[in-house]
């Protein structure tokens, strides 16, 4: 494997998401191989494992890489989809917010309609994970994207998990920022509302799963109007 110098400079995620992408276009790992561990890219590129799952995050955004859960990361496109990463680059958040309200209050209510024992238990301990991930902020946006894509995964509509995977490297930019100016939030009203829609799931009520969702992120919105 061929040496790849440390990246030490501003926004590493960016800077280790462009080192990646240079690597699978020069031919490194083909179309459908498997990419190696954090623990193997993190040291190659001088970073560290979230830094490099935050760059895994941004090629998944572009339609490079796709995460397969227990399996690993893969190889599914050798360019980047660059005009749609600029459209999401430049979007307000509450344009992602806007977006997400659809994709999301739709899936929630498929999701009380399809969901499975193994759904339930897995946004069960999407939840639980939430609600103890106070050690960093970004621990915290991680954990709650990764609760809300429970959701979506719950739905089984792969148009809707691939269109929300789209929108996370910029939703959680953007949320990182916002709880930084605002020093935190209310979370154990914002963690009440997340379990509001997970139990109306979970009782198979779509319209009220759909409601909370939306009420949900409506206020989210509104909070950064």
């Amino acid at each position: 494997m061929r040496s790849v110098p440390p990246i030490r400079r501003h926004s590493l995620a960016d800077q280790a998401a462009e080192a990646l992408l240079e690597r699978i276009r020069s031919g490194e790992w083909a179309l459908g191989a498997k990419l190696p561990a954090e623990t193997t890219l993190g040291p190659q590129l001088g970073v560290g494992r979230s830094t490099v799952r935050e760059a895994i995050r941004q090629l998944a955004g572009l339609g490079v890489l796709q995460t397969r859960q227990g399996a690993g990361v893969f190889v599914i496109s050798l360019e980047a989809n660059d005009e749609w990463d600029l459209v999401l680059r430049r979007a307000a958040i509450t344009t992602v917010l806007e977006a997400r309200i659809s994709i999301e209050s739709e899936a929630a209510a498929l999701a009380a309609e399809r969901r499975t024992p193994a759904d339930v238990r897995r946004m069960r301990r999407a939840l639980e994970a939430r609600a103890g991930s106070q050690t960093t902020i970004e621990d915290l946006v991680d954990a709650d994207l990764a609760f809300h894509r429970s959701i979506l995964s719950a739905s089984h509509n792969e148009i809707l998990v691939g269109m929300f995977d789209d929108l996370t490297p910029r939703q959680r930019q953007a949320m990182v920022e916002m709880l930084r100016i605002h020093h935190g939030f209310d979370g154990n009203e914002d963690h009440g509302a997340h379990a509001q829609v997970l139990e109306a799931i979970v009782a198979r009520e779509p319209e009220q799963a759909r409601t909370l969702s939306r009420d949900h992120l409506q206020s989210l919105r509104l909070s950064l109007s």
